[in-house]
């Protein structure tokens, strides 16, 4: 799969696994998060269409996603990161992503500008798969029926990706991340289509926990908000493929004054070295919130006990 980061970067001659874009394309444009069951079976038909139209097939996404640009740290959290997101994307068929950076200059684009300068003139699309609550441009002027419109007058198709349902379920990721907010792991599990885990690279940290007689692995979370917070009961996927049983803590470490948000793991029966290994942490039971210490050891014989409360969980 090709990353194109921004359209200054997109050339009709860019070579995809199925030719160049000299022709057009199929494209869907979203933010994605989590790559949920919904987004899979949008993916699942515009490859369908891609195909049957020899086209490639693009997916236009935004860094940061517009909701983190206008709010900020008030933005709903992230379900993954980039890296991650466009791992989960080239799994399900996508030739290439347009990665467009979310800032002024965007935010004042009009729908006009748009649709004919973006999706006719550069990107040249054939077929547009697109929510029909779909909302761009400057003051959010462009919508489903503007699109159709300019389908019409420039002939491509647009067709909105509906809404997908699990019974009576919204699939969304709004759901996903409430699921989460309420420790309901097998809800989001369901509505994800595969457990929620946290992907990253082991760091050295403080190393405190060696000294309290819980050794972690570390994992730096580059974003300011997530879905989670508290402690865990874990299990975790090495480089190998192997898969052990833990417990984590993600927050920011009030008892050691920390003020950036971390990721935590011990691992029971392990022994090995993990730095610079990325690693997979699939939560599966909250045992608590985060919260202050009043001392050290107080910290100690908690995590003590959070991590019997793990071993409990997983011999259950």
């Amino acid at each position: 799969m090709q990353l194109i980061r921004g359209m200054h970067n997109f050339h009709l001659k860019s070579v995809s696994e199925r030719g160049n874009f000299s022709n057009g394309c199929a494209l869907t444009i979203g933010n994605f998060d989590g790559v949920h069951l919904g987004h899979q079976a949008v993916l699942k038909h515009l490859r369908l269409k891609a195909d049957s139209l020899n086209l490639p097939m693009v997916v236009m996404l935004f860094e940061p996603q517009p909701r983190e640009y206008f709010q900020g740290e008030k933005a709903p959290a992230r379900l993954m990161r980039l890296r991650d997101k466009l791992q989960a994307l080239a799994q399900h068929g996508v030739d290439a992503v347009i990665c467009v950076k979310f800032d002024r200059t965007f935010a004042m684009l009009s729908a006009k500008q748009f649709m004919q300068d973006w999706l006719v003139n550069k990107l040249q699309v054939k077929f547009l798969s697109i929510g029909d609550d779909f909302r761009f441009g400057a003051d959010r002027q462009g919508n489903f029926a503007l699109l159709r419109q300019a389908g019409k007058q420039f002939g491509f198709v647009v067709e909105d990706n509906r809404t997908f349902r699990l019974e009576e379920q919204r699939i969304s990721s709004t759901a996903i991340r409430s699921a989460l907010a309420q420790d309901n792991f097998q809800l989001a599990e369901s509505l994800l289509g595969r457990p929620y885990c946290i992907l990253g690279k082991v760091v050295h940290g403080q190393k405190l926990g060696r000294t309290l007689g819980f050794p972690t692995a570390n994992i730096r979370l580059h974003r300011q908000v997530n879905p989670i917070s508290g402690v865990y009961a874990v299990k975790v996927r090495c480089k190998c493929g192997e898969f052990f049983t833990g417990v984590a803590n993600i927050g920011q470490r009030p008892t050691v004054n920390g003020v950036k948000q971390l990721l935590e793991v011990h691992l029971f029966d392990f022994n090995d070295n993990l730095y610079g290994q990325t690693i997979e942490v699939e939560f599966c039971k909250k045992i608590r919130n985060e919260m202050k210490f009043p001392s050290i050891e107080a910290l100690r014989v908690q995590i003590q006990q959070d991590a019997q409360v793990a071993k409990n969980y997983f011999n259950s």
